[in-house]
């Protein structure tokens, strides 16, 4: 079997590891959100796609689910000591290891996508990982501070802020321009089915979308697209998709985020056992939609998601 994930940062890595465990011999190819990548101390942070590489790879942090295991942050600390910053972005020092590696060879001239296989031969994820696109992209988000309208890159807004205010706008800067990168294309015309886990619909998934070509070979694609809700009870699983949500117009429901993917992308849709009266309004929206356990708290649990969402898209292939 040949699957798709577009992933973001720990709900997609932690929904990958459950996938795995369901079929383990399955053809993995996860197409990893680029659009929170961040410029720091002159190296080049992929934070979504370091995720989903260390938590396959056995290297993530367990209880913070980003990061690296048994990290230290002497580096760190040094830099402030000089008055270097950002302070509030936790760079630890086996994680800028990979940051310098990562920079280094795109100063050499590979690309994104050759620079992250070649990470990933390190950690052997048991994945595919391509990033969304080899061009840079990156999302900020409009607020309003201290009575002054800016736009911020969304690792600040997210990190620093912790979205303590309403964000008026997300704009994945950079999306229109850019191409897929090598393979994505590929891989969804070769897939038997292509799953959205519950990443953010707005900054994870939505900016994979954004990239001209992805949303349309999804659509055309003929096989089953099935999601997951990252929503629970009216309520992000995790995070704070509630204030991006808001800022493109959408409520903060099961039934809402599959209405904003919409029934031209999406053919089935999983929320919730607490969400079950979801699945009338998403159905009559034109989604095969059903009602399971969604929460990720231990890998049988994920594991057994991630069955439920290849025995839909099963049933919306046979329908």
């Amino acid at each position: 079997m040949r699957i798709v994930v577009l992933a973001g940062g720990i709900g997609g890595a932690r929904f990958l590891r459950g996938l795995k465990k369901a079929v383990p011999d399955a053809d993995i190819t996860v197409v990893g959100n680029t659009g929170d990548d961040i410029h720091l101390f002159g190296l080049k942070v992929c934070p979504d796609l370091d995720t989903v590489m260390y938590t396959l790879g056995g290297g993530i942090n367990e209880e913070q689910g980003w990061g690296r295991a048994d990290e230290t942050f002497h580096l760190k600390e040094e830099l402030a000591a000089y008055g270097v910053g950002p302070e509030w972005f936790g760079l630890g020092d086996r994680d800028f290891a990979t940051h310098i590696v990562r920079t280094q060879m795109l100063g050499a001239g590979f690309p994104l996508s050759a620079v992250t296989e070649a990470l990933c031969d390190r950690w052997k994820p048991g994945v595919r990982l391509i990033p969304m696109s080899d061009d840079r992209v990156e999302t900020h988000v409009a607020v309003e501070v201290d009575g002054e309208r800016k736009a911020v890159h969304f690792q600040e807004y997210w990190v620093r802020l912790r979205a303590s205010v309403p964000a008026e706008a997300i704009v994945p800067v950079g999306a229109e321009q850019a191409e897929p990168a090598p393979g994505v294309l590929e891989a969804i015309a070769e897939a038997d089915v292509v799953l959205f886990p519950p990443s953010n619909p707005v900054v994870s998934v939505g900016t994979i979308l954004a990239v001209p070509g992805i949303r349309e070979a999804i659509a055309e694609a003929d096989v089953p697209v099935v999601g997951l809700s990252p929503i629970v009870g009216n309520a992000p699983v995790r995070g704070m998709a509630d204030k991006v949500l808001a800022a493109v117009g959408v409520e903060s429901t099961a039934a809402a985020v599959a209405e904003h993917y919409g029934s031209g992308l999406l053919d089935g849709w999983l929320v919730d056992t607490v969400d079950a009266d979801a699945v009338e309004r998403v159905e009559a929206a034109g989604i095969r939609c059903r009602a399971v356990p969604l929460m990720m708290t231990d890998l049988d649990a994920t594991a057994a998601m991630a069955r439920e969402a290849l025995a839909l898209a099963e049933e919306v292939r046979s329908a």
